[in-house]
This record gives C-alpha cells, structure tokens and sequence, in this order.
C-alpha cells in the first residue's frame, strides 16, 4: 500500500513538473529557462526537481517529445488510412486538430520554440519527409489536383488550424473574449474543411 502511494505521488510531482516547464518554456524559451524557474512554478524545491529530471535539457527533450506526440498523434492514422476519403481526411483532421487545440492551447507556441531552435530535429522526429511523401492523404491530394504540389494544400490546412491559436492572445480580445473565441474555433471545423475543398475544386 506505502509503494502504491509512494508510486502515486511521484507520478503526480512528475506531471507537476513537466507542466511547469511547459509554463517556463513557453514564457521564457529554452535559453532563457532556468531550473529554479521551474520549481518555482511547480511549487516544489530545486533538489526535488533535479531528483526527478538532472538537468534543463533533459526535461525539455522530455516534456518536447510528449508535446511534439501530442501535436501530431491526430495526424499519422488519418494519413495513412486507405478507408477514408480525401474529404473525410479533411473534415477529421480540423475536428480533431481543434478540438486538441482548445484543450492544450499551449502546444503550438511551445512547439514553435523548437522549431526555431532544432528544426531539423523536430522534422526528423516527426518523420515529416515520409508523411509528405509515403501517406495515402499525400497521395490523395495530388491525385486531385496532379497541377500542383500537395505540400501547398497542407501548409493551408495547418496554416488555418493552427494559426488562430498561435496568435490567440491578438485574436481572442477582437472575438469578444473566451467564449466567443470558443465558439469561432468550434466553427472553424466546418468552415476550414469546406474552404480546402473548393480550393480543390477550382481550376
């Protein structure tokens, strides 16, 4: 029962330190972040932060690879399922990009900082050169419009997904505050599919 317990609340001071990080890495970026940050924001003691994670960059490549997963665990399924259509591809991947988004709206900025910092890095770890050449909505897309590149198509799909997030704290005062950002978001998973779709069709 002690072990449980003790099992217990070391899952939960872990959790409480990568959230915290999240928090300070978002804020202040990596260069920027400093341990005793974190601890400060997760309310605990340095010691019992470097007990659990030795170091700044251990943690963040930590705390990086959840939230990377996190960010683009929506994505591989619907690329590569062969069931599906090229509009229902569209219509899943907004619906689920936003409706993660509205529970995590912190994922694009801290995802941002590693993409200014280790580009190659995150590319890599996302295998971004197999999805846009391997997956079934790659293929897809240039089946439907063979006159031009599917990377153009999904640079628009991510653009409009994800942009309004990015630029929340500018966007959300000119919606009328949280509720009405809420509710525009929610909107935007079946206007973003639509606007795809006739960008498709046109030509």
């Amino acid at each position: 029962m002690a072990k449980q317990k003790k099992a217990e609340l070391d899952l939960t001071t872990e959790e409480k330190i990568k959230e915290a990080a999240i928090v300070v890495f978002t804020k202040k970026g990596y260069g920027n972040a400093r341990t005793r940050d974190i601890a400060e924001e997760a309310g605990i003691n340095l010691a019992l932060l470097n007990y659990y994670f030795r170091s700044k960059e251990k943690l963040f490549e930590i705390v990086m690879a959840e939230r990377v997963g996190k960010l683009f665990s929506v994505l591989g399924p619907l690329l590569y399922d062969e069931t599906t259509s090229l509009d229902e591809k569209l219509d899943r991947i907004v619906d689920n990009y936003i409706t993660m988004l509205l529970e995590h709206p912190e994922l694009p900025i801290f995802v941002l900082s590693e993409i200014r910092n280790s580009p190659e890095q995150l590319a890599n770890r996302l295998n971004a050169r197999q999805h846009l050449t391997e997956s079934v909505f790659i293929k897809q897309l240039a089946e439907k419009r063979s006159d031009i590149s599917p990377i153009h198509f999904l640079m628009s799909l991510l653009g409009m997904t994800l942009f309004p997030f990015i630029g929340k704290p500018v966007l959300q005062p000119l919606t009328g505050g949280e509720d009405h950002y809420k509710a525009m978001m929610e909107e935007r998973k079946k206007l973003i599919p639509k606007w795809i779709k006739l960008i498709l069709e046109e030509g």
